[in-house]
């Protein structure tokens, strides 16, 4: 529960409300954590939130996140500079199941932020590149100028094997790929159904959408994972802000197989 103090090394500016940090790691010693784990972020004197861990996990000597800012904590953070402190609690909850996805091929589906939570992943698949089949990006923003971590994009593409796609709610004439929802890039997209594992990260409705339109694919459902970073304030169980139907966000996820949360996503008030 007590927050390890961080120094800010770096903040880049993705785009123009969602930057990344690049902290140095806890105590000066190694930090380590599984793609689709998070952390809490303390601002001295204005809060705490759950953010996700959006670097490489095989880099040990510092902490990354990307978030939006949205509101007095994150606009704080986004205000300050390098060498200011922050706290730091985690890494907590259960990551993405890579090791499930082994010999499969893998499709990422990501809306808006949620390629942050995402990254993590491709960047352990790219370092084992050749224990995965065809591993494939579809990748949604709101408008071009929303598009995150444009060079990785292009490298991941390039370099790594991947089949990046990316689509736009709202194109500029300058945009030369696609215009429409993420969900629309599935018909199109080479995998095998009958042997892949998805996952998935952006808003509720999106993730829904999404996993429904896998199944049309063929994709069974219990093969589809999803990200429910929602509400989490002690991270460890404790408080139940974060609880969703029987589970604990912060300590059952925030990655879940998508028939363990279905039912409770269509729900209101949940």
């Amino acid at each position: 529960m007590l927050p390890s103090p961080c120094r800010i090394q770096r903040l880049v500016h993705e785009t123009h409300d969602t930057f990344t940090l690049e902290l140095e790691a806890p105590d000066g010693a190694a930090s380590g954590f599984a793609p689709g784990q998070f952390n809490m972020v303390y601002v001295f004197g204005v809060g705490e939130a759950p953010m996700s861990l959006s670097g490489d996990p095989a880099r040990r000597d510092a902490v990354v996140h990307t978030t939006r800012a949205v509101g007095t904590l994150t606009r704080a953070m986004r205000g300050l500079g390098r060498g200011a402190q922050l706290g730091v609690r985690g890494p907590f909850g259960r990551p993405w199941p890579l090791d499930a996805a082994a010999a499969m091929d893998v499709v990422l589906v990501a809306g808006g932020i949620g390629l942050a939570p995402l990254r993590p992943v491709i960047y352990a698949i790219a370092a084992r590149r050749r224990e995965f089949g065809r591993v494939t990006l579809l990748y949604g923003a709101r408008s071009p100028e929303d598009v995150l971590y444009r060079r990785e994009l292009a490298r991941w593409r390039a370099a790594a094997g991947i089949e990046v796609t990316i689509t736009v709610d709202r194109a500029t004439r300058a945009w030369p790929g696609t215009v429409g929802v993420v969900t629309a890039l599935l018909p199109r997209a080479a995998f095998d159904p009958a042997h892949t594992v998805a996952f998935v990260c952006g808003p509720e409705v999106m993730m829904r959408f999404t996993a429904d339109a896998l199944g049309k694919r063929g994709v069974a459902p219990e093969r589809v994972f999803v990200s429910m970073e929602r509400n989490m304030k002690c991270a460890v169980g404790f408080c139940g802000h974060c609880q969703f139907g029987p589970a604990f966000v912060c300590k059952d996820g925030p990655v879940f197989p998508y028939p363990r949360v279905r039912g409770l996503m269509a729900l209101r008030e949940i």
